[in-house]
C-alpha cells in the first residue's frame, strides 16, 4: 500500500482530455518564468504587457494612475505615423532601392514599442554601429552592454582582446538572395570582412556589381533613362557553360505533346513527356514550360509567336555552335591518335628494319656454312670451324637465336661432319674418343627448356641420339657380359654427356636383356667365375635394375646347395659377397632355409671328447656365424652344443679330475665364442651353468690346495678369449669308465624338452624353434610338419588355428603325416 503522504504524479485522463482540448485557457511565460521556471520572482502584473496563467493576455488598466493631456490638436493613429517616418526617410534617402526593416534589439537592449506602440524602422543595411555609430541605439536604453565592455578594458574604436587583437566593429550579415548553395550567389562577403581581409578584385564579383548597376536601370529617376545596352554572349562563353557539352536528345513528334503535370502544389503544364522526370537542381534554371493560361487580359503588343521563333533560331545556332565545337575536339583527338600512331610505326619500322639486316647476316652465314658442307668443296667445313660460327651466333644474335631456334640449323649442318667424325669410332677399344668434342658442343646445342618427354627434342640430344647412339648399339652388339669392364668404363667416361634418357635406354635395352640372359644360363655347379665377379661392377651404375636378377640367383643357388656338405667352403665364397647386396631379410631367409639345416646335421654329428678332441665340424659351423643370424646360431648351440657340453663336463667332474685341466679347457672352449656369442644372454646362462657345476665339484670333493685355488680364481676373474684349447690334456684315472658315463648319461633325457627331441630323432623329424614366434611367452617349435610349444612338461599341438595338448605318440603321428 502507497503511504497518502507521497504525492503522485501520474498522467490522469484529465490531463489527456485538458492536452488535446484545443479550447483549454492558455497563459503566456513572462520572460522570468521561461528563464528560471519554478525559481522565478514573483512579478507584479502591472509591469509586463502579458499577464500570467489564466490571464486574459490584455494589459489592465491602471485607474490610479493620473490622467495625459493632449496640448493641443489631436493625437494621430499608428497607422499615420507610420506613413510619415517612411516619407521622411524616402526623402532622406531617395536613390535607395532597398527594403525597410525592422531594428532588432542589440546587446544590452530592451524590446519596447515606439510611439504609438510600433517598432521603429530603420533602413535595410543601415545597422546601429555602421560608419562610427556603434553602440547608439543605448540612449534609448540602460546601456548595460557599454558599462559591462568598459568594465573588462574594453576602448571605444579599439580592438577586443588583451593585446586589441580582435574586431573594431560589430558583425555584420550579408542576405542570400535565393535558395542556393553557399557560393552559387557570389562572394557572400561583407563589407566588414573585405576591409579588414581585403583580396584582390574578382571578375564574378565584377560582374555581379555591373549586374545590379543594369537592374537598376529601370526605376524611374530624375535623369533620363539610360540607354539599353545588349549582351551577348561569345562563343567560348557559350562552350563554357556548365553541361552545355551534354549532348541533347533529340524527340520525336509523338513525344512532343502538352502535358498538364499536378502531380505538386501548383499546376504546370510541360511541353512533353520528357520533360516530367526533369528536375531543376538550380533555383534560376528556367523550366520547359508553357505559361499556365489565365483569364486575365493580355498586355499589348505581345507576339509570342515570334519570341518562339527567335529563341528557336537561337538555340539552332547554340546547337550549331557545340557540334561544331564536339567535331572539332573529336578531330584533334584524331589527330594526336594518328600522331602517336605515326610515332609508333616509324618505331616499328627502324626495328623491322634491323632485325632485316640481321637476318640478312645470319641467312648469309648459314649459306656459307651450308655451302662448305656439299661434296667437292675446296674447302670442308670442319667441327672446330662449324662450333665457332654457331658460337658466333649466339654471341651477336642471341635473340634471333632463341627466337627462330637456330639450333635445329646444326641438325643440317653439323651432324653430317660428326657422322663422318664418329664413322671409324671403336667404343670397346678407346672409350675416350670424342669426348671433348661432344663436351665442346653441349654447351653449344643444349637446350635446358626442352625435355624428351614433352617430345621437343633439342639438337644436343638429337646428335646424341643419331651420331652417338648407333655407334654404341653396334659395338655392344657382340659384347661379352662376363667382361663388363669396357663398357662400364665407356659408361662412366660419357656419364655426364649422356643425357638421362639415352641412359635409360642403354641400361633397359642393351644391358638387362643380356645379363637376364646369362643368369639364366649361369649354373653354379660348373661354371668356375663366380655371378658376383660380374654382376656387382654394375651396382654403381644400375643398382636398382639389377633387383630382378636376385630371385633367380637365390633360386639357383638353392638348388646347388641340396647336396652341399658344409666341409665345402665354396658356398660360403658365392654367399659372401651377397651380403649387403640382397636385402637383409631375403638374404636370412635363404641361409636358414638352405644353410642351417646342414649345420644342425654338422653339429649333431659333433663329438666332444676332452682327451682327444676334433675341431673340424665346429669350425664349419662357426664360419657361418656372419651370415647366419644370431638368433638362430644361439639356438643351433643350444640344441646340438651345449646338451652335449654340460653333459661331458658333469661325466669329467664325477671322476675326480685334474680341476686346473678343467679349468683350462672351460676357458678354451668359451675363448672360441667370439664377442658377439657370448654377448647374448641365453650363452651367458650355459657358461653360468657350468660354472655352477664346476663350483659345487670343487666344494664337494676334496681336492688339493692349489687345484681349489686355481679353480676359485677362475671364477672370480675375467675370462680371457684369446686362450687356446688344450690339444692333449693328460687322462683321467679311468678314461674308459668316464667315456661309458658320458654315453650312459646323454643316453637318458635330463628333461621333458629332451625327451620330445630325442623322439624327433628316433623319427628322423625336424625340431627346431621358429624364429620370433611365441604363444603366451613360450615358444614356438616345428615338430615334423606341425607347430608345438611345451608348458610343464605339457606338449600342446597347433591344429585348426587351436592349440590343445596331445600325448607323444599322436605328436609323432602328426609330426610324420600332418
Amino acid at each position: 500500500m502507497s503511504s497518502p503522504e507521497v504525492e503522485k504524479f501520474e498522467i490522469t485522463q484529465d490531463d489527456l482530455d485538458d492536452e488535446f482540448n484545443p479550447q483549454r485557457k492558455t497563459f503566456r511565460q513572462s520572460k522570468n518564468q521561461s528563464i528560471y521556471g519554478i525559481w522565478a520572482p514573483p512579478e507584479d502584473s502591472d509591469d509586463e504587457d502579458y499577464g500570467g496563467r489564466g490571464s486574459s493576455g490584455r494589459r489592465k488598466k491602471n485607474f490610479t494612475a493620473p490622467m495625459n493631456f493632449i496640448s493641443g490638436g489631436f493625437k494621430k493613429g499608428s497607422k499615420e505615423e507610420e506613413e510619415e517616418i517612411d516619407k521622411e526617410d524616402e526623402e532622406q534617402h531617395p536613390d535607395s532601392d532597398e527594403d525597410v526593416q525592422p531594428s532588432f534589439p542589440m546587446f544590452g537592449s530592451r524590446m519596447g514599442k515606439a510611439k504609438g506602440g510600433n517598432q521603429r524602422y530603420y533602413k535595410k543595411g543601415a545597422h546601429p554601429g555602421d560608419e562610427g555609430q556603434f553602440g547608439d541605439w543605448e540612449k534609448y536604453t540602460r546601456g548595460i552592454g557599454a558599462k559591462l565592455l568598459s568594465k573588462m578594458g574594453h576602448v571605444a574604436g579599439k580592438g577586443l582582446g588583451k593585446n586589441l587583437q580582435g574586431i573594431q566593429a560589430p558583425v555584420t550579415t550579408k542576405k542570400r538572395d535565393g535558395k542556393g548553395a553557399i557560393g552559387y550567389y557570389g562572394s557572400e562577403r561583407t563589407k566588414q570582412s573585405l576591409i579588414h581581409y581585403p583580396v584582390e578584385a574578382d571578375q564574378d564579383e565584377i560582374e555581379e556589381k555591373e549586374f545590379k548597376e543594369k537592374l537598376q536601370q529601370w526605376k524611374k529617376t530624375d535623369s533620363k533613362p539610360a540607354k539599353k545596352k545588349y549582351t551577348y554572349k561569345t562563343v567560348d562563353e557559350l562552350l563554357s557553360k556548365p553541361g552545355i557539352t551534354k549532348k541533347k536528345v533529340t524527340q520525336s513528334q509523338l513525344s512532343n505533346v502538352k502535358v498538364i503535370d499536378m502531380t505538386q502544389k501548383e499546376q504546370r503544364v510541360l511541353s512533353g513527356y520528357h520533360a516530367i522526370s526533369s528536375k531543376h537542381n538550380k533555383p534560376d534554371e528556367e523550366e520547359d514550360t508553357y505559361a499556365v493560361q489565365s483569364y486575365q487580359q493580355k498586355r499589348a503588343f505581345e507576339m509570342p509567336e515570334l519570341m518562339h521563333n527567335l529563341n528557336m533560331l537561337v538555340d539552332m545556332a547554340e546547337d550549331e555552335i557545340i557540334n561544331n565545337e564536339r567535331r572539332l575536339r573529336h578531330e584533334k583527338d584524331n589527330v594526336v591518335n594518328i600522331t602517336y600512331e605515326h610515332q609508333k610505326l616509324n618505331e616499328l619500322c627502324e626495328h623491322e628494319e634491323k632485325q632485316i639486316k640481321k637476318l640478312q647476316e645470319i641467312v648469309s652465314l648459314v649459306e656459307s656454312l651450308e655451302v662448305r658442307t656439299k661434296e667437292g668443296c675446296e674447302s670442308p667445313l670442319t667441327l672446330e670451324e662449324c662450333a665457332d660460327m654457331f658460337r658466333k651466333l649466339q654471341d651477336s644474335y642471341y635473340e634471333e637465336y632463341k627466337m627462330y631456334d637456330l639450333g635445329t640449323v646444326a641438325m643440317a649442318i653439323v651432324f653430317p661432319v660428326m657422322k663422318k667424325y664418329f664413322i671409324h669410332w671403336k667404343p670397346l677399344e678407346y672409350s675416350r674418343y670424342g669426348l671433348e668434342t661432344i663436351r665442346h658442343w653441349k654447351n653449344i646445342l643444349e637446350d635446358p627448356t626442352k625435355h624428351y618427354m614433352d617430345n621437343q627434342m633439342d639438337p644436343y640430344h638429337k646428335l646424341m641420339w643419331e651420331i652417338w647412339m648407333p655407334c654404341l648399339r653396334s659395338a655392344m652388339a657382340s659384347w661379352n657380359v662376363r667382361d663388363c669392364d669396357p663398357v662400364i668404363e665407356i659408361l662412366e667416361n660419357w656419364l655426364d654427356l649422356i643425357p638421362t634418357w639415352i641412359f635409360e635406354n642403354i641400361a633397359d635395352l642393351l644391358i638387362m636383356p643380356k645379363l637376364t640372359k646369362e643368369v639364366e644360363d649361369w649354373n653354379p655347379l660348373t661354371d668356375t667365375m663366380p655371378i658376383h665377379s660380374w654382376i656387382h661392377p654394375w651396382l654403381p651404375l644400375i643398382k636398382n635394375k639389377l633387383e630382378p636378377l636376385y630371385a633367380p640367383i637365390r633360386h639357383k643357388m638353392a638348388n646347388a646347395l641340396k647336396n652341399w656338405y658344409p666341409s665345402d667352403p665354396s658356398a660360403k665364397m658365392i654367399l659372401t659377397p651377397w651380403k649387403g647386396v640382397f636385402p637383409q631379410g631375403h638374404l636370412d631367409a635363404f641361409v636358414v632355409k638352405n644353410i642351417l639345416p646342414k649345420l644342425q646335421i654338422t653339429m649333431q654329428e659333433f663329438v666332444i671328447n676332452p682327451h682327444q678332441q676334433h675341431l673340424d665340424n665346429w669350425n664349419w659351423v662357426m664360419l657361418w656365424r656372419d651370415l647366419l643370424p644370431s638368433q638362430h646360431m644361439v639356438s643351433l648351440l643350444h640344441k646340438f652344443f651345449f646338451s652335449k657340453w654340460i653333459q661331458v663336463l658333469c661325466t669329467w667332474l664325477g671322476n675326480q679330475p685334474n680341476f686346473d685341466e678343467v679349468t683350462k679347457w672351460y676357458t678354451g672352449w668359451k675363448s672360441m665364442f667370439g664377442d658377439t656369442l657370448l654377448a647374448n644372454v641365453a650363452v651367458k646362462e650355459e657358461f653360468n651353468k657350468a660354472l655352477d657345476i664346476m663350483n659345487r665339484a670343487v666344494s664337494n670333493v676334496h681336492v688339493q690346495p692349489t687345484a681349489r685355488d686355481s679353480a676359485s680364481v677362475y671364477l672370480n676373474a675375467p675370462v680371457r678369449p684369446q686362450y687356446q684349447l688344450p690339444r692333449a690334456p693328460p687322462p683321467p684315472p679311468a678314461p674308459s669308465q668316464s667315456i661309458q658315463g658320458a654315453t650312459a648319461s646323454t643316453s637318458v633325457p635330463t628333461s621333458f624338452k629332451d625327451l620330445i627331441e630325442k623322439k624327433a630323432e628316433e623319427n628322423d623329424l625336424i625340431f627346431v624353434p621358429i624364429p620370433n614366434r611365441t604363444y603366451e611367452g613360450k615358444q614356438v617349435y616345428k615338430f615334423g610338419n606341425v607347430q608345438i610349444y611345451i608348458d610343464r612338461s605339457v606338449v600342446f599341438i597347433n591344429e585348426n588355428n587351436i592349440w590343445q595338448p596331445t600325448s607323444l605318440n599322436n605328436l609323432v603321428q602328426k609330426g610324420k603325416f600332418g
